[in-house]
């Protein structure tokens, strides 16, 4: 047999194979629930972590904790860790982490918070005294009406 009428054969025999329509597949597999964030991340052995909630911020808005180094006049003088968040209306779960290392022996550390709406300052969160550095955990924390 010639090897042209051969090709052909193979060549059309191709493209039907390409142009017939795929079988139905099985309908997808329903997915399980998503797990909160806070539960999904894994901390490096070298880190650790506050762990809370914050109660009640407005949908929407911007939510920003830090840890800070406070001195004795009541300025920041260093940032141990930082987090933003976006606010759902309902209690907001955060796991702000931060190294050991760097939190330093006898000076103030304290965790704040501020929530923004539209650029205005409405709640914060009063002063949380942080007095070790290790993993806590902080329960549920109340906002209240910024100044």
């Amino acid at each position: 047999m010639p090897l042209r009428p051969l090709c052909l054969l193979f060549l059309a025999t191709l493209l039907a194979a390409c142009a017939s329509t795929p079988e139905p597949s099985a309908p997808p597999a329903q997915k399980a629930p998503a797990k909160p964030l806070v539960t999904e991340l894994s901390l490096p052995d070298y880190m650790r972590e506050l762990v809370g909630t914050l109660n009640t911020p407005p949908a929407g808005s911007e939510v920003e904790l830090a840890l800070l180094v406070i001195d004795e006049r009541d300025r920041p003088q260093q940032l141990l860790g930082s987090l933003k968040l976006v606010g759902t209306g309902g209690a907001l779960p955060f796991r702000l982490p931060f190294n050991p290392a760097a939190f330093p022996a006898n000076a103030r550390v304290e965790l704040r918070a501020r929530v923004v709406e539209s650029g205005v300052l409405t709640l914060r969160l009063p002063p949380q005294r942080i007095t070790r550095a290790e993993t806590q955990t902080l329960g549920a924390l109340e906002l209240e009406v910024a100044p």
